[in-house]
């Protein structure tokens, strides 16, 4: 173990195997609200190899020289949108909302510069929300940027919502009932009491959402992320959580029954009084989860 002030302004890092060099402005200064900036800000112990030195970080390194790079000159990397979905995980794992802002603008640039295939455009539905009863359903907004807007009560069962951002939009008690947002981002928005049953959200970006109250029941959720997100009482009877990633989540109060919870990370989650009665949690990460008061009669452990 060692101390901040025993390390050098040369930071090695070996990030799942592959070995970088930076140094701690670079890791502090342009995100200092970042996990990296909180790990080297002398606050906390980091873990070197006592032999060659290297801070481990137990993540994919592929992207991490494009992460490096932002932290060093603040520019996105030009990547293929597949690339930009899997450097946008890395980015909410190290919370680098920078980062990720950076990304959905030039995603949201690259679209305006294509033809869009949705059946409106941002202006529409801004034009649209105005009016006191707003529904969307079974139309093709797929890619839209729809961040930030006041979309409450909006009605979007059976619509195709790929890949649309949502990030930060108030979204309280819409409806998606059957829609199919594969790859969406909804990034801390506020969706309370949402109706998202039978949704496809198969690797959508739900970090930080307030989703208390809300219904997933019967929904695709292979692959989303939750980190942090608040699922207080939430339904979630039935939901597919194969692979989500949930760390940090609130899931106080939620009901979990009948849910697949394969590989699902739940570390230093919330399940207290969590309804997870007969599921099967083998495979499921809960290091460091609260459980107390949750129903876990006939689980599988």
């Amino acid at each position: 173990m060692m101390r901040h002030s025993d390390l050098s302004s040369l930071i090695r890092l070996n990030i799942g195997g592959k070995k970088f060099c930076t140094t701690i402005d670079t890791l502090t200064c342009r995100e200092p609200d970042s996990m990296l900036a909180a790990m080297f800000s002398g606050r906390h112990t980091v873990c070197q190899d006592a032999e060659k030195g290297y801070v481990f970080v137990d993540r994919d390194g592929k992207h991490f020289r494009h992460i490096l790079n932002w932290l060093r000159d603040g520019v996105v990397p030009t990547l293929t949108d597949s690339d930009y979905s899997e450097l946008i995980r890395e980015a909410e794992y190290y919370q680098l909302l920078g980062l990720i802002e950076g990304i959905n603008s030039t995603l949201n640039k690259r679209k305006d510069d294509e033809d869009s295939c949705a059946e409106l455009t941002r202006t529409d539905i801004i034009k649209c929300i105005q009016s006191e009863r707003v529904r969307f359903r079974g139309i093709d907004l797929s890619a839209l940027d729809l961040s930030k807007l006041d979309l409450s009560s909006v009605d979007f069962s059976f619509a195709c919502l790929k890949n649309v951002f949502f990030s930060r939009a108030n979204l309280q008690c819409a409806k998606f009932q059957d829609v199919d947002a594969e790859g969406s981002i909804f990034h801390n928005a506020t969706l309370r009491e949402c109706e998202f049953t039978g949704a496809n959200l198969r690797g959508a970006l739900l970090a930080g959402a307030n989703l208390q109250s809300a219904n997933l029941q019967d929904a695709c959720l292979i692959g989303c992320s939750f980190c942090g997100a608040n699922l207080r009482s939430a339904h979630l009877q039935n939901a597919d959580l194969t692979d989500a990633n949930l760390e940090g989540a609130n899931l106080e109060g939620a009901n979990l029954k009948g849910a697949k919870l394969s590989n699902a990370n739940l570390k230093g989650a919330n399940l207290q009084r969590a309804y997870l009665r007969h599921v099967n949690l083998r495979d499921t990460h809960l290091e460091g989860a609260k459980l107390d008061g949750a129903n876990l009669l006939g689980a599988i452990r």
